[in-house]
């Protein structure tokens, strides 16, 4: 398991955003779970990230696990942090 905390620089408050984060998360056979706070969600559930409220400054804490943990951690961060712009 892969555990990572990561800022978040993206622009996460519109819904194509969090349901693009959600596509991401999808694309992976690995379990990825976000914890914001007190709340846990499963990255692959679109319900539950809309349930974030996730907000460009927030710290998420994201872990992974399974087979393709590394991929889906790194595939994750780069959205969340490199596409800002």
């Amino acid at each position: 398991m892969i555990k990572k905390s990561i800022g978040v620089s993206n622009d996460t408050e519109s819904a194509r955003t969090v349901a693009m984060l959600v596509q991401i998360a999808s694309r992976y056979q690995s379990s990825i779970n976000i914890l914001q706070e007190n709340k846990t969600v499963n990255a692959k559930s679109i319900m539950g990230m809309m349930t974030l409220g996730l907000v460009p400054g927030q710290q998420l804490e994201i872990t992974a696990e399974g087979e393709d943990e590394q991929s889906a951690m790194t595939s994750l961060e780069e959205y969340l942090v490199g596409t800002a712009n």
